[in-house]
């Protein structure tokens, strides 16, 4: 699975299944990521937020494995919404990272995060500006795909309206409980590659028993029954984990699940995302 890929509408291709370093510290992460790609991960997803590209970077350098192989994602902090910020943010993690290009580089949020329960201020003319500096540095090869995160269909239409290139990935919370069909859907009708990222929602649903009976039935653990729901709705999962054997055992998805289970799994209830339930995001996810 760790060898197949999505292809973008701009023909780039990305691994079907990426590596998350959300939460990993940045004196460890390189580790991980040597850990990760060892064990044949290709695709590597960090952020600004994240405090961690110069470890990423590293481990991305120091892996032995020819960059070109490689697909490196980091996000433009939440809170840039003008051009100026934008490109010298892009710049600075070019630097970070000690790398000469960087594969997809997106919009962490439409909104800064302390705003981000806001729901009257879609911070559209602030979106547009830093996207126009993603579309430089993609022109300028800088970044071979450019694309947003936890954008709304009408954070999505701002762009499609007003941008001169596209999104080609939105990455989103998505998993077994919380599965916003109609943002997928209205993403994948305009070409642009849906992410899910907390695939496990961080724990949360190891606990629900009818997610274990069905991990059960098909002799794979939570977290793979997790990983393969989001592959079977086309979406490219991000689990994180600092555990070599999770690593290997995440990527280990080769099964199918059947459209009956399918459908049980997407009206699953909610889940409590506890300890994590303070983060926006999750906070969010929560409301709805």
């Amino acid at each position: 699975m760790l060898n197949e890929t999505f292809t973008l509408w701009n023909d780039v291709t990305i691994p079907k299944i990426g590596f998350g370093t959300w939460m990993i510290d940045d004196n460890k992460v390189a580790k991980d990521v040597r850990d990760a790609i060892s064990v044949g991960y290709r695709h590597i997803d960090t952020a600004q937020a994240y405090a961690n590209e110069a470890g990423v970077g590293e481990g991305i350098r120091t892996s032995g494995v020819d960059r070109k192989d490689l697909f490196v994602t980091t996000k433009l902090a939440a809170e840039i919404k003008n051009y100026e910020e934008a490109v010298a943010a892009i710049d600075e993690s070019l630097a970070k990272m000690d790398i000469d290009y960087i594969d997809m580089m997106i919009i962490h949020s439409p909104k800064p995060w302390a705003e981000f329960q806001n729901e009257d201020d879609h911070f559209f003319e602030g979106n547009l500006e830093a996207w126009r500096a993603l579309e430089e540095a993609y022109e300028a090869g800088k970044l071979r795909a450019i694309g947003v995160s936890n954008f709304e269909q009408v954070d999505l239409e701002n762009l499609l309206t007003n941008a001169k290139v596209k999104p080609m990935v939105n990455q989103i919370l998505a998993h077994i409980g919380h599965t916003p069909l109609d943002v997928i859907e209205f993403s994948q009708k305009n070409d642009i590659l849906v992410e899910a990222y907390s695939p496990i929602a961080h724990g949360a649903i190891i606990s629900n028993k009818d997610i274990t009976t069905l991990a059960d039935k098909y002799g794979v653990s939570i977290p793979q029954l997790a990983i393969r729901y989001c592959l079977q709705l086309d979406l490219l999962p991000l689990p994180k984990t600092e555990n070599i054997d999770h690593m290997k055992n995440n990527a280990d998805v080769d099964f199918t699940i059947s459209d009956e289970d399918m459908e049980t799994l997407k009206n699953i209830g909610r889940v409590d995302y506890g300890e994590h339930a303070k983060f926006p995001v999750f906070s969010k996810a929560t409301d709805k």
